[in-house]
Parts: C-alpha cells; structure tokens; sequence
C-alpha cells in the first residue's frame, strides 16, 4: 500500500537511457467539434492497440451521501444497452481476439480494451453506444450494488491494512473529498438508488468531460476519423459545477486506531506534501519523488536496508509520494514491527531515517543512483502499449498534460542533494503529521472469504 517503486537499472536500460529521445516523440492531438479530446500515439512494434476512454470525473467529485457512486457506475457500464445486453460487451471484445477492463480512483474513471488495430472502430461503436444509451435498470442496479457491498468487505473490511489507510486518509484530510473512500462508506452503499447511478452517467459521461487515449499500431489521421465516425455525433451538455472544498492547513498532529483481527500490529504515517501544478517551476515535487525513492526505491535503499536488515526492527517498511492528482498530496511511512518490537519502534525508526536525511543530507552517490532508477523506470514503460496509454490518460486526467511527461523527467533529473534535504526539513514536522495505528484482535481462524463472480480488477 503506499509503496513507491523502481525497477533496477541494467545495461540495456542504461543504453536505451543514452540513445532514446522524448517520451512522446510522436503524440498527436485533436479535439471534436463535442469537446472530446482525441490523443493518438503511433506506436507499430506490435499489430496491437489499446483504446483507453477517460471520464474527468472521481470519487473527490461525488456529493455528500453517495460516496461509492462513481466506482459503481462503472460497474453498470458492463450491464448493457438496446443494442448490448447485460455482460455482453466483454464477451464481444474476447471474440475480436481482446481483452478489456475498467478502474476508478479519486480523480477519474477510465475504460480500456486491448484489440487488433483492424477492431479499433468495433471499440469505438462500442463505447459510444454506452456512453449514451447504457439502460441502468433495477433488476440490473439491485444484484450489482450487492456485488459492490462484497467488493468492499473483501477487500477492505476483512484487509487490516486496507483499513487503516481507509482511517489515515479519512483523519488527514477533513474538506478534501480525498478523505473518502473510491469504494464508497458502506452505509452510503446501504442507501444508494438506481436513480443515483442514473443521474451520475446523465451527469458526467458526456464527451466533453471526456478524453480517448489511443496508442498503438495506427495511423493518426485514421483514428480521428475513426473518433469523428463514431463519437462526434454525441451531443455535448453542461457539466455540473464541481463544488469541491481545499483542504484548511491541518494545525496540530492527529492519530486514528483501527482494532480489527490481524496477526501483525501495523503502524502508518503521512504529512501533507505538496502537489504538482507547474511541471516547470514546482522544484519540491521532484526533490520529494527523490526523497521517496532515497527512502525505499530499491532493494539497496535506506529503509529496507537499515530498518529492516541491519536494525531488524522491521519485517516491512514503504515510502511512498507520487504527487500527482487533482486534490492535494500525502508523504507516507508505514512498517509492522519485527518480533519483540512495536509499533512505536517502527515509528521512531522511520522518523529517525527522516532526521538524518535533515541532518546530513544525501550523498551524490546515492542521488545519481536513484535518479538513474526514475528515468530507467520511464524507458521500461515505452516497452508496453498499455503503460503509454496509461502514463499520456494519467496525466491528461489529473489536470497536467501529456506534454509535461519530458518536463517532469528533465525536473527529477535536476534534483540537488540540497533540495532533498530542505524539502526533508521543511514537510517532515509534528504539525502536519497523522498516524494511523493497526490494533491487532485475536485472529477467528475462518478461512479468508471467496470473491464473489461479477468483482471487476
């Protein structure tokens, strides 16, 4: 959970590292007459493509008790249309030699299907047709939101750890919509109408709150007329405002228990850190990301290697910071204690790795390395069609652009050891602290519960 990581550098990588140019040498971008933004990165390594839909639309924009709504609706997206009966949309994407899913996160919702580049229009008639026309019934909306409500006991209620981020993010942020859950409260769960999964994709999947993301072995021309055949003649519609509350300076630190069955105690915690808006000027974003991987970037870093190796404190210690999103960000520190130690051990530990990066600051040694390990983690991503969708619909959906993907590398890359240590300085203090603590209860012993047919990831 929380865990940031790296793969390790290789000399192919090194060579790739000195011969390769931008990321995105070759994006290119239109938008429809609609509003719909169409970005297309050519991509003939392979005779495959992924179509990726986002909706710039999360859990943080979800009103007061309905939290859940989102994840849920794409859940109903599978569910059918006049032309599409329920389930249906996964087998016909099987048949044409493809496989599909769909994820939801705080800031977005995004529907992508892996095909032959000849079945790319198949995919466009297929996502239009729900964007539109998707039938969101009651004999349809009762069964899945049941599926839902096990999706959340699974996977969070009967996950300790799970748990106790639910509990971190929910005391660390009091106004942001950051401090609900993706899946949603299971009371909001217990309350939800049909009507609020109609409302929601009446609301917000409308092609101007929308961006295609497709890469692979296409033709751009080819795509976007592909994109005006069968999206552009979907009407655009006012979206509603987004009413979405900053987060007041937190003025003191704060601490939450979760008691819930668990074989290991387990201790996390997080300072507000900030978040990525000028990919050329925010130089604490990169020193941060550096910071994070100093931390735990590899199997050599500071918190593996002295915490859990040499000190024993430990059986597993995380860093994490991404600093990317559309609301604000956490610096986080988790561990669960070795045998004969506690929670508040890992605690200290983790915070005296933190002080000693105040007090002596990072060697260049160490800098470059882990630098190395950022940059390497990049080219290893142009290996896949999939994470090049990925990374270009990220950042078009988290309020940056595919464009700031070299800047944000070129800004790692100008981190100094100085910046790492001010940053160190500056966010790692009591006052913006929160820790959350997992009590451990007497194991029952049943064994752990089956996910039920229909869980979608």
């Amino acid at each position: 959970m929380f865990r940031q990581t790296f793969p390790r550098i290789t000399l192919l990588a090194a060579a790739l590292l000195a011969s390769a140019g931008p990321l995105h040498a070759n994006p290119f971008e239109t938008t429809l007459d609609n509003g719909m933004k169409v970005i297309v990165k050519e991509d003939r390594r392979a005779p495959s493509v992924v179509h990726m839909v986002w909706y710039g639309v999360g859990a943080m924009d979800e009103p007061e008790g309905v939290s859940g709504i989102a994840h849920f609706l794409e859940h109903m997206m599978f569910k059918g249309t006049e032309k599409v009966g329920p389930g249906e949309f996964n087998k016909i994407v099987a048949g044409l030699g493809g496989r599909d899913n769909a994820f939801t996160s705080l800031d977005y919702t995004a529907y992508f299907q892996q095909i032959p580049p000849a079945r790319l229009g198949d995919m466009m008639a297929l996502e239009a047709d729900r964007m539109t026309n998707l039938k969101i019934t009651e004999d349809q909306f009762t069964p899945e939101l049941e599926v839902v409500k096990e999706e959340r006991r699974l996977r969070t209620d009967d996950e300790p750890r799970s748990l106790v981020h639910e509990q971190l993010m929910a005391t660390a942020f009091q106004a942001s919509p950051y401090r609900k859950p993706v899946i949603g409260w299971m009371t909001d769960l217990d309350t939800m109408t049909v009507d609020d999964a109609r409302a929601w994709h009446k609301n917000w999947y409308a092609p101007n709150n929308t961006r295609l993301v497709v890469v692979g072995d296409v033709d751009h021309d080819a795509v976007f007329e592909l994109a005006r055949k069968h999206y552009g003649p979907i009407a655009k519609h006012e979206l509603p405002p987004r009413r979405i509350s900053n987060e007041p300076e937190q003025r003191g630190p704060r601490e939450t228990v979760v008691k819930a069955p668990a074989d290991l105690p387990y201790v996390a915690l997080a300072w507000h850190a900030p978040s990525l808006r000028d990919p050329a000027n925010d130089r604490e974003v990169y020193a941060l990301q550096v910071l994070a991987s100093v931390l735990d970037g590899y199997d050599g870093a500071r918190l593996p290697r002295r915490v859990v190796r040499e000190k024993r404190i430990a059986v597993s210690v995380n860093a994490g910071y991404d600093g990317t999103g559309r609301g604000p960000s956490l610096f986080t520190l988790d561990g669960a204690p070795a045998p004969g130690k506690t929670v508040a051990d890992v605690a200290a530990a983790l915070r005296a790795e933190i002080a000693r990066i105040q007090k002596e600051g990072v060697g260049e040694d160490e800098l470059k390395r882990v630098k190395t390990q950022t940059v390497a983690a990049q080219v290893y991503k142009r290996d896949s069609l999939m994470g090049q969708a990925m990374e270009i619909g990220f950042l078009e959906s988290t309020g940056l652009s595919w464009r700031d993907d070299e800047r944000m590398l070129e800004g790692v890359r100008r981190v100094t050891a100085d910046e790492v240590r001010d940053v160190a300085r500056k966010y790692f203090t009591d006052m913006t602290l929160t820790r959350a603590e997992l009590d451990p209860l007497p194991v029952s012993g049943e064994p752990p519960r089956a996910a039920k047919p229909g869980m979608r990831h």
